[in-house]
């Protein structure tokens, strides 16, 4: 179905949480349009993300998002060869309102679809940067809902090498946040206040460092905050020191893991990836860390670590110009190992093929 011969150009949908997002992407222009749309003031009342209220509301905003992208890009819908959606993981019911849309669109306008695992789409983010990262290399993927170390050796080549028993990173930003009255979303309201905290002054166990494996656990990080401010008055120095040494403990044991993961697969490429890949300070640790051994860190751009629609672009784009596509069949997944994504061949020189993708 895949117009042949002709440069690929891909509408892309993200609705897997509580972002609305669509992109058009040209594999010989590069990325012509993204847009997107947060829920944050939505949720915030809650607290939280409310499932019921982020797929009604998904409802509303991506077919007004798909119309603005493209007339941003100035793409007529005979122009597209593909359109990509989020088909997981994620909260099903906003997975659900994407993959209609976009599987609607595909068979309205005669292209093929092709659905997109979420985290799939972040491990790529970085390859729409001018410079991508090289495969093979070591992908720290870190959001609110996931937290991975895994060796990313092509396109859909991935092997998981830890994995957190419990909560993610950004969960422990969030639920740390909450304890100190900060208001939701509670991560980067957290590292703005630690930024006035005093390094050392409150600190919180790392765990799992006293022990060998890429295994992570976040859990017990919140329990030990909450037993440190029982019967504490919460000045806001004590909240800005809590804050620091929460950060402290998130960054240290994140940086001393991927250390552990560069050292056992004999690699020296890093990537970070995810909405926490958005934090300053573990930013300037792992740069300073794995740069200290000759190793080099690569992040995308901070509006591409967060969900978006342009590295759900990217993702589609590299298999639809393998050839892949989905059935009529709408299927979201609201669990999805990146393990059973299969590989896309690329030509002997992997980094230069993927960056051909958009920097031609």
């Amino acid at each position: 179905m895949t117009k042949a011969k002709e440069p690929l150009r891909v509408l892309a949908i993200e609705s897997s949480c509580d972002e609305s997002a669509a992109a058009v992407l040209d594999e010989s222009r590069g990325l012509l349009a993204h847009e997107l749309y947060s829920q944050v003031e939505l949720h915030r009342i809650y607290g939280g993300v409310v499932p019921e209220l982020a797929s009604r509301d998904h409802v509303r905003r991506l077919l007004p998002l798909v119309r603005q992208a493209l007339d941003r890009a100035g793409t007529a819908a005979a122009q597209l060869t593909g359109v990509a959606f989020t088909a997981g993981p994620g909260l099903i019911g906003a997975l659900l309102t994407g993959a209609a849309l976009a599987r609607s669109l595909a068979y309205a306008w005669d292209v093929p679809a092709i659905g997109v695992h979420h985290l799939e789409g972040h491990l790529l983010a970085p390859l729409l940067e001018p410079e991508p990262p090289p495969f093979p290399h070591v992908a720290l993927l870190v959001s609110g809902g996931h937290t991975q170390l895994i060796e990313v050796r092509g396109i859909g080549d991935y092997e998981v090498l830890g994995d957190t028993r419990d909560d993610a990173a950004g969960e422990a930003f969030d639920k740390t946040a909450k304890l100190l009255g900060l208001p939701y979303p509670g991560g980067p309201e957290l590292a703005r206040l630690a930024q006035s905290g005093t390094p050392g002054a409150c600190r919180y166990p790392r765990p799992m460092l006293d022990r060998p494996g890429l295994e992570l656990s976040f859990s017990g990080l919140k329990t030990a905050v909450l037993h440190s401010l029982r019967g504490r008055e919460l000045t806001p120095k004590l909240r800005a020191d809590v804050a620091r040494g929460v950060e402290e403990a998130i960054v240290g044991t994140l940086a001393a893991k991927a250390v552990r993961a560069l050292d056992s697969t004999g690699l020296e490429t890093l990537v970070v990836s995810g909405g926490v890949s958005a934090n300053q300070h573990l930013r300037a640790t792992l740069t300073e860390t794995v740069g200290r051994r000759g190793g080099r860190v690569y992040y995308p751009r901070l509006e591409f670590c967060t969900d978006n629609a342009a590295m759900i672009a990217m993702a589609g784009l590299a298999r639809l110009r393998a050839g892949e596509h989905d059935s009529l069949a709408i299927q979201p997944r609201a669990q999805w190992s990146l393990e059973t994504l299969t590989a896309v061949p690329l030509q002997p020189n992997a980094a230069a093929a993927a960056a051909r993708l958009l920097h031609p």
